[in-house]
């Protein structure tokens, strides 16, 4: 279940979310950043192209997704 933001669409949400930049991004600018909304929500988004709007995720389809990695079945 994921929900994507409309190009260049902001959502209200987004205004003021503590985004984080992922420790695994390289230097090659191949960057993603996290955010967790005060929905509950998660958001991932591309670093070079914010505009391109972000990825959300339901809070237990976010925790399936850690989980996975986490237990190295991704």
């Amino acid at each position: 279940m994921i929900e994507k933001a409309a190009s260049r669409l902001v959502e209200p949400e987004f205004e003021g979310a503590p985004w984080h930049k992922s420790t695994y991004s390289g230097s090659n600018n191949g960057c993603i950043e996290h955010a967790a909304l005060p929905s509950g929500r998660h958001a991932v988004r591309d670093t070079k192209d914010r505009s391109l709007g972000a990825h959300v995720f339901a809070p237990t389809v976010w925790q399936a997704f850690v989980t996975a990695v986490q237990d190295g079945s991704l």
